[in-house]
């Protein structure tokens, strides 16, 4: 049997499957990134959660035919290398990543951005399937994104899609990135956590921390955003409100210039706030779309946790053959 495995890397979370070749899942890995041993520590990671994919599959390294890893950064498909990957602790420079992977695992390993293969397996597999064109956005630590045009992953020189960098208010919140009023500095959840303990630095009255140690984690996941809006929670609401809007300006101004078919929206944050955030993304783009009543698709991501995972996978078997 022809095995594959999968690796969605991110700034909180290693996420691992190991599939077959109609990428049914066999075996799956969550842990989470390590923050304390920089690169080395990632790449370990990134090698256990594979290992540990395929113990659950009843599998061997042996049994692998491909590696596919989605990963933040610039990324370098021909060197197997990762820089400016600022979500990643302390990944300063250029990583070679590929190299030190293939050789513990002793089989091919294709790198792909994270983002942009999560956007591929929804295409392929979940909430955009059937459609010739999607805008694909995942909001999670930061926010990325993923064009498919006429049928194909647009991946142009490598920074196609960045939507969490189109500007949503310009000279607005400082993002991560260095500069001002990107998309990401609104509805990235690693700024929205910067702003919400700064607020309450100041003296705003916010229940996030106290729900965040009450939920046993260590920034503000999702979830707790989630739970925080569930009781009415003032300073969510209005963080959160601020991220529909910025949203809602950049999908709406990447719509009216691509004019594609749906928009699938994504990521760790997305999911967690689910529908009723969508749709309310929904009807902020509608103020800023110039043709409002064209078709237009707007879901809800289907394929969960798993998406940049099993897009890494889609990327493994396009490198084995």
């Amino acid at each position: 049997m022809s095995a594959y495995a999968g690796v969605d890397l991110g700034g909180t979370k290693v996420q691992s499957v190991v599939v077959d070749e109609g990428l049914r899942v066999l075996g799956s890995c969550f842990m989470l990134t390590p923050r304390d041993r920089g690169p080395a520590g990632v790449i370990e990671a990134i090698i256990d959660a594979v290992r540990e994919a395929l113990a659950q599959a009843g599998l061997s390294a042996g049994g692998l035919r491909s590696v596919g890893i989605g990963s933040p950064g610039r990324i370098d498909t021909v060197a197997g290398t990762v820089g400016h990957a600022g979500n990643l602790p302390e990944w300063s420079g250029t990583v070679p990543v590929v190299p030190e992977v293939a050789a513990a695992l002793g089989c091919p390993v294709a790198l792909r951005g994270d983002v942009q293969s999560g956007v591929v397996a929804e295409w392929r597999l979940g909430a955009g399937r059937g459609f010739a064109s999607m805008l694909g956005v995942f909001a999670g630590t930061g926010v990325g994104g993923g064009i498919i045009l006429d049928g194909d992953l647009w991946r142009s020189h490598g920074a196609a899609g960045e939507v969490g960098h189109m500007v949503a208010s310009n000279g607005g919140r400082a993002c991560p990135c260095g500069r001002f009023g990107c998309l990401e500095a609104y509805a990235g959840r690693a700024p929205m956590e910067q702003e919400a303990r700064h607020r309450a630095t100041e003296g705003t009255p916010t229940l996030l921390f106290d729900l965040m140690e009450q939920m046993d984690r260590t920034s503000l996941t999702g979830e707790v955003w989630a739970a925080a809006l569930e009781q009415d929670d003032l300073l969510a609401a209005e963080l959160v409100a601020a991220n529909v809007e910025a949203m809602g300006v950049v999908l709406a101004s990447a719509v009216n210039l691509l004019e594609v078919d749906a928009v699938v929206i994504g990521g760790g944050m997305g999911l967690a706030l689910g529908d009723h955030y969508v749709d309310r993304v929904r009807a902020s783009m509608d103020e800023h779309l110039v043709f409002p009543e064209n078709p237009l698709t707007v879901r809800l991501a289907k394929l969960g946790e798993l998406a940049g995972a099993l897009g890494a996978a889609l990327a493994a078997q396009e490198e084995s053959r």
